[in-house]
């Protein structure tokens, strides 16, 4: 009887501990524990890309909000200027607060030095404080039944569109001539995707870019070491987003995909703005916006750093075990697809 007792306590103890952890891990991650601003933006400078609608738009409404200089960046002049409207009116404090659109294809070679120039122009010669990389466009399908053509396309925009960014602005920062190393640091933030921790079915033409930027970010976050100046890299791994974009990714979503994200969580853009802000502000480096973004971060850390050592390092042994149940359920859902509606080349004759 006392063994079995003992025995009995012992697993209690562990599921115990394991509870506690991991409400732990999601109170850490959730900030529900106060902690210091590591991204102070009040009389600072944020150029936001894609930041006509969605996302982009949310991000830069609250940047305003918390007393930031704004910089629009996106292709629709009209959009901007409805996006800059909204800005204007959520400013913390008007009389002191400036804004400004630029027009700008992310998808164009060589946009970002140009748009860098009119923007430090705009500033009074002062690079950005703060560049976020939004701008992004998903257009789910088949990989083998859609011509590459599209998958370039999407790595135009939601890679290389960051990239030339990333690297036009830590050229300016970070070059002989920049800003002191005793300055307040700069913030470089990318926005990849949870697709780049887990791709679904159906994402093949999308997660290859977002996957890229994910490790072009882990290397910066090193390389950005070397330099004298201050300059922090983040990414943000948003899931589903009730947008604009949204609305059109929908159209031509594949049905298996659909099934697979049936039940994921939808966010509005304004409350992934304001929880990846959140996470910027708590000096995180991946910032995820749900707890299941949370838990495929977990699963798929690797090399990449911490928020917290003790915190992910725990649940980055703990989460993977969740795919001994998630994976077979996953792939018996596609199995089962495929036997039910035949070859792939058919599914666009049958809706």
């Amino acid at each position: 009887m006392d063994v079995i007792s003992d025995s009995l306590w012992g697993k209690l103890a562990i599921a115990g501990l394991v509870l506690l952890l991991s409400v732990s891990a999601f109170a850490l991650t959730m900030g529900v524990f106060p902690s210091k601003n590591h991204m102070p933006v009040e009389g600072k400078t944020v150029l936001i890309t894609g930041a006509s609608e969605g996302l982009g738009r949310s991000v830069a409404r609250q940047m305003a909000a918390k007393g930031a200089n704004v910089i629009l960046v996106s292709r629709s002049a009209a959009k901007l200027e409805s996006a800059l409207a909204e800005v204007r009116a959520a400013a913390r404090d008007p009389q002191a607060q400036r804004f400004h659109y630029l027009t700008a294809d992310v998808s164009r070679p060589d946009y970002a030095v140009p748009l860098l120039a009119e923007a430090v122009a705009w500033n009074g010669g002062r690079a950005p404080d703060v560049v976020w990389c939004v701008a992004g466009v998903s257009t789910p399908a088949l990989w083998i039944e859609t011509p590459l053509a599209a998958t370039r396309s999407q790595m135009d925009v939601n890679f290389w569109g960051s990239a030339e960014l990333a690297h036009a602005a830590l050229r300016l920062w970070c070059g002989p001539g920049a800003a002191a190393a005793d300055e307040p640091p700069r913030h470089l933030v990318f926005t990849s995707s949870v697709v780049a921790f887990f791709p679904v079915v159906g994402y093949g033409p999308y997660t290859p870019a977002k996957g890229a930027l994910r490790a072009l970010a882990d290397t910066l976050v090193q390389e950005v070491e070397l330099y004298p100046q201050k300059v922090r890299v983040h990414v943000v791994y948003p899931g589903s987003i009730s947008s604009p974009g949204f609305e059109i990714e929908n159209r031509t979503k594949p049905e298996i995909t659909k099934i697979i994200e049936d039940g994921d969580p939808v966010q509005t853009p304004d409350d992934v703005a304001a929880l990846a802000i959140a996470g910027l502000e708590r000096g995180y480096y991946s910032v995820t916006v749900a707890f299941l973004g949370h838990a495929m971060r977990w699963s798929a850390l690797g090399g990449a750093p911490r928020n917290s050592w003790l915190v992910d390092t725990i649940m980055s042994c703990l989460v993977p075990l969740a795919w001994i149940f998630i994976l077979p359920d996953i792939f018996a859902k596609i199995r089962n697809y495929a036997k039910k509606h035949g070859h792939p080349a058919t599914y666009q004759n049958k809706n």
